[in-house]
């Protein structure tokens, strides 16, 4: 694929920071635990507060390390801070196997998010139309998504056979997902996991999409340029950019 001159020097950037990152000196396993455990739970924080949930860091991090309730915060909040940090751990187990990225691991990780949310629905695809407010994109009817999961399974395939890098893939395979939109709910984190789950298998950190207001801005606007216009450009820029900012950053705490 043609790519801008940016996002080719991103790439080599990026490919620079992943041969860095196994030459640089390894810490003892207590701490560099620790290190991914910060990581992981700040993705956890990050990826809840894109969809609006308001725990704070250190209130997701009382509620998943230590099984606090906070006062003032709904159930379902409680609930996403669970089930997301549960879905790390099931991609961080995935990554380190040899199990394929398929439509069935795709459900898994969905059920986990909506576990205790929506039972009836999680893990399921949707059986009813929907809009995504905001947005000019319209989902697939649900009689098309079967279909279109199925081809969006073998275009990953074919990116992969194909060599094209990881991280393009990792932005095709959220961005798609997205697009479909599948599921009833949890689409949005069900992308970034499965996006983070191919990096992880691929020798790349844990990618932490903000939340913030400008932040998400941006992602939202980079997927309405992908779903409306058909250019993935901008996107993969914004993925290109996070997957470097998180490495960097990795890298740095560990050589202190």
């Amino acid at each position: 694929m043609k790519m801008n001159t940016e996002l080719e020097k991103l790439l080599q950037q990026i490919d620079f920071l992943k041969d860095k990152l196994q030459t640089v000196r390894p810490l003892p396993v207590e701490a560099l635990n620790k290190i991914k455990a910060s990581f992981e739970m700040e993705y956890t924080f990050e990826s809840n507060r894109i969809e609006g949930n308001t725990l704070t860091l250190q209130e997701t991090a009382l509620v998943v390390s230590e099984g606090v309730t906070i006062g003032g915060k709904s159930m379902r909040e409680h609930l996403e801070a669970i089930n997301h940090a549960q879905a790390v751990d099931f991609i961080k187990d995935i990554a380190h196997s040899d199990i394929e990225i398929n439509e069935r691991t795709i459900k898994e990780i969905h059920a986990i998010i909506l576990h205790g949310i929506n039972r009836e629905q999680a893990g399921k695809y949707r059986e009813v139309p929907v809009m995504i407010v905001g947005s000019r994109h319209l989902p697939p009817q649900p009689y098309l998504i079967l279909p279109q999961m199925e081809q969006f399974i073998a275009d990953y395939q074919t990116m992969r056979n194909k060599g094209e890098h990881p991280v393009l893939i990792s932005a095709f395979l959220h961005d798609e997902l997205v697009k479909i939109h599948p599921f009833i709910d949890g689409n949005g984190r069900t992308s970034r996991l499965l996006m983070n789950l191919y990096l992880l298998s691929n020798g790349y950190t844990i990618t932490i999409l903000k939340g913030d207001n400008e932040a998400k801005q941006a992602y939202y606007t980079a997927l309405e340029q992908s779903h409306t216009e058909n250019n993935r450009e901008a996107f993969n820029l914004l993925v290109a950019k996070t997957v470097k900012n998180s490495m960097e950053r990795y890298i740095d705490i560990i050589e202190g």
